[in-house]
């Protein structure tokens, strides 16, 4: 397949339905390698079929994000089949309960850190040599408004602490590997699209008013090029613009 990403090696988390799905299509589709991690295996098989159908090829890999040595399982796995990894998507989240912080349950608190940014954490450790290892090595992490917004939200303490977290995790890495690496790293907010988590957070909007992960994608995409030169930044879905992250006023 031709494509911007042709003959990259792609990795993307929570690649089974939502966001993830569609963004390992539309890498598909730009001639990338798909390797697809999810933990419903039927749902990956049905993304294998869909990537076949555009004349792509996925590698799947079923697994549980909290499965910490999995993951690095994962990286040797990948060093041994190709020596590198071009791009990773870490898409891969979980919304937690919305309910006030003094009523959260320690362990549903502690799923949502081990998700949402301990597994992050955990990808970059296991992958991080493999993207060092391309010629230009794309990590991008889907985040949230929740993230960085002036004003959380109440109640999604969960959601809002762990996509705070994610992005200092993002930042950090992009930092450190800015002057010694061609690894780029982006953080990606796509801003409410039509999907399951979505319609948890918001059971009352019409889903047909908001936009699809099919075009968000491919914005997600541009980010995985090599021709993209920026890191450290915020892409935002909404305004189509990247954004640099300020200190309070």
């Amino acid at each position: 397949m031709s494509g911007i990403l042709k003959d990259r090696i792609a990795l993307v988390t929570g690649a089974s339905r939502g966001i993830g799905r569609a963004v390992a299509l539309e890498l598909a589709r730009q001639g990338a390698h798909v390797i697809a991690l999810a933990r419903t295996q039927g749902a990956l098989e049905e993304l294998d079929d869909e990537i076949r159908k555009l004349g792509g090829e996925a590698t799947l890999v079923p697994c549980d994000l909290k499965d910490f040595d999995a993951l690095d399982r994962l990286g040797a796995a990948i060093y041994e089949r190709w020596k590198k990894l071009d791009i990773l998507v870490a898409n891969a989240g979980i919304l937690g309960p919305i309910t006030p912080i003094s009523h959260i349950d320690p362990p549903k608190w502690d799923e949502a850190i081990q998700v949402n940014v301990t597994a992050n954490y955990r990808l970059i450790r296991s992958l991080d040599i493999l993207l060092r290892a391309s010629d230009a090595g794309r990590a991008v992490f889907v985040s949230s408004g929740a993230g960085h917004k002036a004003n959380f939200s109440p109640y999604r303490a969960a959601y809002s602490v762990t996509k705070a977290a994610l992005e200092g995790l993002a930042r950090t890495y992009a930092a450190e590997t800015v002057t010694t690496s061609p690894v780029k790293v982006m953080i990606a907010n796509p801003g409410p699209l039509r999907t399951k988590m979505r319609a948890a957070v918001a059971p009352g909007e019409d889903p047909m008013s908001l936009r699809t992960p099919e075009e968000f994608a491919p914005k997600l995409a541009a980010l995985c090029a090599p021709s993209w030169t920026q890191s450290g930044q915020l892409y935002d879905f909404a305004s189509d613009s990247v954004k640099s992250f300020k200190a309070p006023e």
